[in-house]
């Protein structure tokens, strides 16, 4: 959802309808003129901004997302937080050190993004030892997510790495550390996740909540251009294919020219503007995926292109962030009246 997909208007327009709107903090300073020039500080700025345009328009909950590679990702929290921000999603590696951020009755929430119960299970440890402090939640994000992914490209269609199989593990490490603990961590499900139907049967195997990406590119208050919008709207199931990033890991998109010109070694970057991802080395990398990312949001896929998580082809028309919600709500009450029996009680 980023560079630019979710900021104040989605955030709020999920917010206000009773979910948590999370605002992607990745390379949000890129939206920024002159941005090459001063990177850091317009991110600090641009930060503040989406936030408090968010908190303007909303009395709900809203969260961010930071990836833990980027080479600012103290100072990203440390905004976050004086913000007020109510959630931290923390992800792309393993953010060892963010409890050390909350300082003086803090009250935001922590919640890492994990992909395994191994990594829950370092995480919650090495908090636990070094800071006095356990994960508030987990957000479980499986190898049909959109974006980076956490995963060997060998492993994505493995049944053993499927979003039901990790939810599975990582709630027996949840069990174990409420009864050691005496703490009830929430586990959130994210990856693949399209409907009200899919919600319904990932929370049967022990999630508590669910994460959607793909369902809410397509919604009026997305902050993404029409174009980058109406790539959702034209992509086939074919189209979805899985690329390595220069970041090193594989990522999901929907392809097209321009990553095939990439794949063929005809967009070398000339230097490295902004040195924002540690994982990134601008001497072997095929392209700059800040810049094609800044350019998709703009609209220009000409130069860019887009993440999508693995539904991108079931996105059919523009919709409102109020019609998602009900559509989802519909949908999962549908699927409960069909698998729960009579008089028992079913709600996301």
């Amino acid at each position: 959802m980023g560079i630019g997909i979710s900021l104040s208007g989605l955030a709020s327009a999920v917010a206000n309808m009773g979910g948590i709107g999370v605002i992607s903090t990745v390379g949000i300073g890129f939206l920024r003129e002159n941005s090459d020039k001063n990177y850091k500080k317009l991110h600090i700025e641009a930060i503040r901004n989406e936030i408090r345009k968010a908190r303007e328009q909303t009395r709900g909950v809203l969260g961010v997302n930071i990836m833990s590679v980027i080479t600012n990702f103290a100072d990203t929290v440390r905004t976050s937080i004086e913000e007020g921000i109510d959630v931290i999603f923390a992800g792309a590696g393993l953010p060892l050190d963010l409890p050390k951020y909350l300082v003086g009755g803090v009250q935001t929430k922590l919640v890492p993004i994990v992909s395994s119960g191994r990594a829950a299970a370092i995480l919650s440890h090495k908090w636990k030892q070094n800071y006095d402090y356990l994960p508030d939640a987990f957000v479980v994000e499986g190898p049909r997510a959109g974006g980076h992914l956490g995963f060997k490209e060998d492993d994505i269609d493995r049944p053993g790495y499927s979003l039901e199989h990790l939810v599975r593990e990582v709630k027996r490490v949840v069990l174990s550390i409420k009864e050691q603990f005496k703490k009830d961590i929430p586990v959130i499900a994210a990856g693949g996740i399209f409907s009200g139907k899919d919600a319904y049967n990932i929370m049967q195997e022990g999630a508590s909540a669910v994460q959607l990406g793909t369902r809410f590119v397509a919604t009026a208050e997305c902050d993404a251009s029409d174009e980058f919008k109406n790539a959702f709207i034209l992509a086939r199931d074919e189209d979805i294919r899985i690329i390595k990033s220069p970041v090193g890991l594989p990522g999901r998109t929907i392809f097209n020219r321009f990553l095939q010109e990439t794949s063929e070694g005809k967009r070398k970057p000339s230097a490295c503007k902004y040195h924002c991802i540690r994982t990134c080395n601008p001497k072997t990398t095929a392209y700059c995926i800040a810049d094609a990312l800044v350019e998709a949001y703009r609209g220009n896929l000409n130069d860019g292109f887009v993440f999508t998580g693995s539904n991108a082809g079931k996105v059919t028309r523009v919709s409102t962030v109020k019609e998602v919600f009900e559509e989802l709500q519909l949908e999962y009450d549908q699927t409960s009246r069909l698998k729960e029996p009579p008089g028992s009680e079913a709600g996301p």
